[in-house]
């Protein structure tokens, strides 16, 4: 099996998060893939160009299943690849979304105030706190208006899904990926007491990604997740 990670934003393939499934996943003889969707350049980021980087990534790799996990915008991403596999009758084989950001693009994001949405589009690019690069980055609006073309509502996917949500996520709205999964058999839902960036959760969610994907969850205090792959 192929495991991939996708970062979110302003972000990068050596996030935290990221760090911890890589050392998880690598004693089980899975290396995780994680490209940079930062690259070529942050400022000329937009979700067309991602989804690009991801099929690429994809077409140029091992044959056989395929597991996209990702976080935040990385889970958007990951949606909408697996929509478009699905269309071309290459359907993935799971997909994992942390505090997945379904609906950028359709709202007015977690800018700094409310008027960040306009001041945004208006002068064109949006300086942001860049975690991986360190110190503020400027990213293009059209980072936010190529993503307007994306709706997860009207994709279909059918992949077996597993989604983490944290509570207490001030950057997606728990209650919009709760009504996102209502009604959607292929996908189960673990609401978590944590923040956007789900970082007290890591052991719990790597036993349940491990059920998941079929694999051992091993490792000292997590115990052993079952064999079986939830459907």
């Amino acid at each position: 099996m192929r495991v991939l990670y996708l970062h979110g934003f302003a972000s990068s393939p050596a996030s935290s998060k990221a760090e911890y499934l890589a050392n998880r996943l690598a004693p089980l003889g899975v290396a995780l893939e994680r490209p940079d969707l930062n690259a070529p350049d942050f400022s000329t980021l937009t979700v067309t160009r991602m989804i690009s980087q991801v099929e690429d990534a994809l077409v140029r790799g091992a044959t056989g299943p395929i597991a996209l996990v990702g976080s935040s915008l990385g889970a958007f991403v990951a949606w909408h690849v697996a929509a478009r596999a699905e269309a071309a009758a290459r359907p993935l084989h799971r997909l994992v979304l942390l505090a997945p950001a379904l609906d950028f693009g359709r709202h007015d994001l977690a800018l700094e105030d409310d008027d960040g949405l306009r001041r945004w589009r208006e002068r064109g690019w949006l300086e942001c706190d860049h975690h991986a690069y360190g110190g503020r980055r400027r990213v293009h609006y059209a980072l936010y208006e190529d993503a307007g073309r994306y709706d997860s509502e009207a994709a279909v996917v059918s992949a077996p899904t597993l989604v983490f949500q944290g509570r207490r996520d001030e950057v997606v709205p728990a209650g919009a990926v709760v009504a996102f999964a209502a009604g959607r058999s292929s996908i189960e839902l673990r609401l978590l007491d944590d923040d956007h960036q789900l970082g007290g959760s890591l052991e719990a969610i790597w036993v349940e990604i491990a059920r998941f994907l079929g694999l051992s969850a091993g490792g000292p205090g997590t115990g052993t997740a079952g064999a079986g792959v939830a459907s």
